[in-house]
């Protein structure tokens, strides 16, 4: 099966349990709009998981649960970024954002509900039996997400567009490797605590294919179909923002990226044949169009 196709069969059971979970909840507009906001994307980060446990033989319901985990967080990561406060935009994933098509205090409840809900699912006991390996799942996914992660790097990311100077290639790296790199890192290294077994080599796959990924990002974001990819493109640009592609070039950036990839497939060489589709996923990442 082609990394496309895998995917794709990945995220149609990610979409089954993420429908299951929410029919948890009592019927509310709130609820809508957390089915909204994860409706569509290629569920990169919650294959990864899935992926990450399947090399240590663990498949089922932990693993779906904890992706599921992933793709609500960084499904409320999106909709407080779309808001008008932030990057202000109206269309993700081929939709009307949160607060189009409903309203901005919807789209921070929302975004907080699923906040939520992604600790909710890791804490509860049908993710692991193990309470230690509950609490390694979620201390990691706070650590990546909060102030040491992920809401850093949008603080740096908003910072940035009020300098008068453009960060240079090493500070766009450490804001992106928070921003961005921080999440997929957990992605990876998530199935390899599930299995309670070492989580270095996951960790290592991870750092390089969330430096890959966000320069394929950067690339979408300069040569991307906007149709396609689902979203307003050349908003970096515009607003004069110092990206990969604006440091590196375009050639450059796609070197660098490829780069990457070969440094992921390396940190899990050891595994063998059961790593391929991690491998083939790290060269999906960098050489996607959408």
């Amino acid at each position: 099966m082609n990394p496309t196709d895998n995917l794709r069969a990945i995220a149609r059971v990610i979409d089954a349990r993420i429908d299951a979970l929410l029919a948890e909840y009592r019927a509310h507009t709130l609820i809508d709009a957390m089915a909204h906001s994860l409706a569509g994307g290629k569920r990169v980060r919650g294959s990864l998981v899935m992926e990450g446990a399947a090399i240590h033989g663990l498949e089922g319901v932990g693993p779906e649960r904890a992706a599921v985990a992933i793709e609500c967080l960084h499904a409320y990561s999106m909709i407080h970024d779309d808001m008008p406060c932030m990057d202000d935009d109206e269309m993700r994933r081929g939709a009307p954002t949160v607060h189009v098509k409903w309203d901005e205090a919807t789209a921070i409840l929302s975004g907080d509900a699923l906040q939520a809900m992604a600790f909710e699912i890791l804490a509860d006991v049908p993710t692991s039996p193990d309470p230690a390996i509950r609490a390694r799942l979620v201390h990691g996914l706070a650590l990546a997400s909060g102030a040491a992660g992920m809401v850093r790097g949008q603080a740096d990311d908003i910072a940035a567009e009020q300098r008068s100077e453009p960060f240079t290639l090493d500070q766009i790296a450490a804001l992106q490797r928070d921003k961005t790199g921080r999440l997929l890192i957990w992605s990876c290294e998530a199935g390899a605590l599930l299995a309670d077994a070492d989580p270095a080599p996951l960790r290592r796959y991870g750092a390089a294919i969330g430096t890959a990924f966000q320069i394929a990002d950067d690339l979408l974001d300069v040569t991307g179909d906007q149709e396609r990819v689902g979203k307003k493109l050349r908003k970096d640009s515009g607003a004069s923002k110092a990206t990969f592609v604006s440091l590196l070039g375009e050639q450059g950036a796609r070197r660098r990226a490829e780069e990457l990839a070969g440094e992921a497939c390396a940190a899990i060489a050891h595994f063998g044949k059961r790593a391929d589709m991690l491998r083939d996923m790290a060269w999906f990442i960098v050489r996607r169009d959408h």
